[in-house]
């Protein structure tokens, strides 16, 4: 009969192989990636920026009317305030300023996401809200910090790694007087929440309601599932969920 020790002491053996395996596990997670891409945008923003011209606000948390809203980077200057929303992503990215919906292809693998565009238009209006001022002094900027290729032609402000500061000194007009910058930066530190896991958890929640609130969309297409009802065959008046692009997507799911 074999003793437990005897099966246990190959693997007590390898115990130095756990921390590794976590590591990983933490860097191939969406919220690893979100951390790593933050961490790019910080560091690069501080070697390649004045900081005597560019002041960086980091991971800001502000109320809206119907929750929060999380912001990656806030980098004022006089040159204008430019919202940072960072895409650690990695594959072939497809996509437009108009398009609701991103493509992510991975060999082949096919993935949908929000267009960031709109997604920081929020983050935009919010700002714009909170400060009072002009949206032609506000810039959105769209950051991908991993290894990805754009396989469309994308907005200028829609950069790849480092381009962002090109993006970023291109606005070389003062818009903003130095007495304004000092105080948009006080504005925004003092209407920010506090930075907190209690903070971090709230918002997390308020972004889940708000997922679970909106409409079913396609993972094929990104168009919205509606509600069928099935004419034909042994499933004659089973309700279903199929795709609104039908018939150019064919997609269906469970029933309702």
């Amino acid at each position: 009969m074999i003793s437990t020790s005897t099966i246990l002491e190959p693997l007590l053996q390898l115990w130095y192989l756990i921390p590794i395996i976590l590591v990983v596990a933490f860097f191939k997670s969406s919220f690893g990636k979100g951390i790593i891409g933050e961490f790019f945008v910080n560091s690069s923003s501080k070697f390649k920026l004045d900081k005597d011209k560019y002041h960086l606000i980091k991971n800001v948390t502000l109320p809206t009317e119907d929750g929060t809203t999380q912001i990656d980077h806030i980098i004022v200057s006089e040159y204008g305030i430019f919202v940072v929303e960072t895409k650690n992503m990695k594959g072939w990215i497809f996509g437009d300023e108009k398009q609701k919906f991103w493509t992510q292809k991975i060999y082949k693998h096919t993935n949908k996401f929000q267009n960031p565009l709109h997604q920081n238009y929020k983050h935009i209006k919010t700002i714009q809200n909170t400060l009072g001022i002009d949206q032609n002094k506000i810039f959105s900027v769209i950051v991908f910090a991993g290894d990805s290729e754009f396989k469309t032609k994308m907005p200028e402000n829609v950069r790849q790694g480092i381009g962002y500061i090109d993006y970023i000194k291109s606005k070389n007009l003062k818009i903003i007087s130095k007495d304004e910058v000092s105080k948009i930066i006080s504005q925004i530190e003092s209407g920010r929440l506090s930075k907190s896991f209690k903070t971090h958890r709230e918002h997390v929640k308020h972004v889940k309601d708000i997922i679970d609130k909106k409409s079913k969309q396609c993972p094929r297409c990104g168009s919205e599932l509606v509600v069928r009802t099935a004419k034909k065959g042994s499933n004659a008046g089973n309700q279903f969920y199929g795709c609104s692009n039908y018939p150019k997507c064919r997609y269906t799911t469970l029933n309702v």
